[in-house]
């Protein structure tokens, strides 16, 4: 394979790792995204099946009252239905995509520059060569 060849190739493949990066990113801020709407969203909650009459819930993180976070001590049906060890967990699995992510992200980027680089140097060595024989 000739180094030209050999060079789009390799530009090819940092390109594909630099997509699945974004992806990855992508896949994070849909968790990050999700956790927020878990913990700033108020809710209801059915106290049967198909009550006519569900129980309003406040969010999770930004209430006023206890109903989020004391209501099993007052038999509310609030307490059960979100509870926070759900949201860490999104949260806890959004953490090693988006490494992954910034790590594929930035390899294929790095990767593509150092090609690009190296294309620009090897060009310049031949405008060099051409000029002084």
């Amino acid at each position: 394979m000739r180094s030209r060849e050999y060079d789009l190739d390799f530009r090819d493949r940092a390109g594909r790792i630099r997509a699945w990066g974004i992806g990855l990113l992508a896949v994070a801020t849909l968790q990050w995204a999700w956790c927020a709407l878990l913990l700033l969203t108020p809710y209801q909650v059915d106290e049967e099946p198909d009550d006519r009459n569900p129980a309003e819930c406040e969010s999770r993180l930004l209430t006023d009252y206890g109903t989020a976070n004391e209501g099993l001590q007052r038999s509310d049906w609030c307490q059960n239905e979100r509870d926070w060890p759900e949201a860490v967990a999104v949260l806890g699995l959004s953490v090693p995509v988006s490494v992954v992510g910034v790590a594929l992200f930035t390899s294929g980027s790095v990767s593509r520059r150092m090609s690009a680089h190296a294309e620009a140097m090897r060009e310049l060595d031949k405008l060099a060569d051409a000029r002084n024989p």
